[in-house]
């Protein structure tokens, strides 16, 4: 063989050595490509700034997987979400209010605790998040959602009207509120409230009405479901006292001219608005409410103090309400959504997320760090001793509740008449699944 020869036939093995190996590079290159992954966050009350700061360290862990954030007006939100999971174009991750899991749980898929790659179990859950959560996101051993944050009612009042009245702290115990109430409540010859004590008493013109009704009831020793969950019980008696009643009673005594701490009726502006304009001096709301009443009203002299509680108890019960974040049974990478959500759920993903939202934390390693925070410490504190109920359509039972204070209060019903006709109703929802 010739020396030119030679040289030709290396010469056509090494450019068909870089022919193969471009091609391989190609092909590597379409490969990653193809597996590269693109999620879609529903949610709402949070703007994507929110998120941002721990998308970006998800992603320093994992480059091939993005996060796109789209945020929803709550009144628009759970029917937007529910046709788009129903048509097959919904998000990979959603939020879900904290009572939501009975009515959506067909639409989460739940975690998968054997993947190693998650290294996440329920062991990690019960250790990390407060007790409230247990039973919000798990059923039956399985974690259909982490939280992010655990809001809870509290007491807002008006210091300013305190110190007028000669009140130097904000009611710990419902005997205490009720005296409060009866000192800052102003009422003209005619019978109109000049100045309300409280918003509390009837259910369209206050904000959470139903909320608060449930914690009076629970904090009594109401059972609100029956152990199986197959009925509710809040009509029953404990020990031969009727606690379901006397809760509902005392919630719209304040809403009675009868009563000596008559405080509302249904002239008086929605509750938010009366304590921003000081027609209220207090109200009782969620953390979330802070930057609403700051926006409204600049100078407004208010502060936040922890939920009243039943005399003498021996526990604080405290109410949450709050959304988290779940994965959807129809999303094509659930995977990596929940190594998404555990990540975000995780200390380091938790923190940036926190500190722009604005929000109590519901992991107990950082629990103390919000303590001394002067708009959060009151609902970090309370989020320990936070509880909840079973709830199989929460919008439902809303309007159900709302029906019955107003019942009562427009003496449509009696008491005990008001109480078991709505058990009957949410007993109906309940018995429909």
């Amino acid at each position: 063989m010739t020396t030119n020869k030679l040289y030709l036939i290396v010469g056509v093995l090494i450019v068909g050595v870089f022919i193969l190996l471009f091609f391989l590079v190609l092909g590597g290159i379409g490969d990653n490509r193809s597996k590269r992954i693109e999620l879609e966050f529903w949610g709402v009350f949070d703007e994507p700034s929110a998120f941002d700061e721990t998308i970006r360290s998800f992603r320093r862990i994992y480059p091939d997987i993005n996060i796109r954030y789209v945020p929803f007006p709550f009144e628009e939100y759970e029917k937007a979400l529910i046709n788009a999971l129903a048509s097959g174009r919904g998000p990979d991750i959603f939020m879900i209010q904290s009572s939501w899991l009975p009515k959506h749980k067909d639409k989460i898929a739940s975690l998968d605790q054997n993947d190693k790659d998650l290294n996440f179990k329920l062991f990690n859950f019960q250790q990390d998040f407060v007790d409230v959560v247990q039973n919000d996101l798990i059923d039956n051993g399985q974690i259909y959602g982490l939280p992010l944050y655990v809001d809870t009612l509290a007491l807002y009042y008006n210091k300013d009207l305190f110190n007028s009245a000669g009140i130097s702290q904000p009611p710990k115990t419902w005997d205490e509120f009720n005296e409060a109430v009866k000192i800052l409540t102003e009422i003209d010859n005619r019978g109109n409230i000049e100045k309300s004590g409280a918003a509390i008493g009837l259910a369209r013109n206050v904000n959470r009405s139903t909320d608060i009704l449930s914690l009076l009831m629970i904090q009594s020793g109401v059972e609100m479901v029956d152990r199986a969950r197959n009925e509710a019980a809040f009509a029953n008696s404990i020990g031969f006292e009727p606690v379901g009643e006397a809760a509902l009673e005392y919630y719209t005594d304040f809403a009675n001219p009868a009563k000596i701490i008559y405080t509302w009726n249904n002239n008086l502006f929605y509750s938010i608005d009366a304590f921003v304009t000081e027609r209220a001096a207090m109200m009782f709301n969620y953390s979330h409410q802070i930057p609403v009443i700051k926006s409204k009203a600049p100078r407004l002299n208010f502060d936040v103090a922890l939920m009243p509680q039943v005399k003498d108890a021996s526990t604080r019960v405290d109410y949450a309400n709050y959304f988290g974040p779940a994965v959807s049974i129809a999303s094509e990478n659930k995977k990596a959504a929940w190594q998404f959500l555990v990540h975000l759920a995780s200390r380091d993903g938790a923190l940036p997320y926190l500190r722009k939202s604005l929000r109590p934390t519901a992991r107990r390693d950082l629990i103390d760090s919000q303590k001394t925070d002067p708009d959060l410490g009151v609902f970090a504190t309370q989020a320990l001793s936070a509880r909840s109920w079973y709830q199989v359509d929460p919008l439902a039972i809303e309007q159900i509740f709302a029906e019955m204070i107003e019942n009562v209060v427009f003496r449509r019903a009696t008491v005990p008449e008001a109480l078991r006709a709505a058990e009957d109703k949410v007993t109906v929802l309940m018995q429909r699944r």
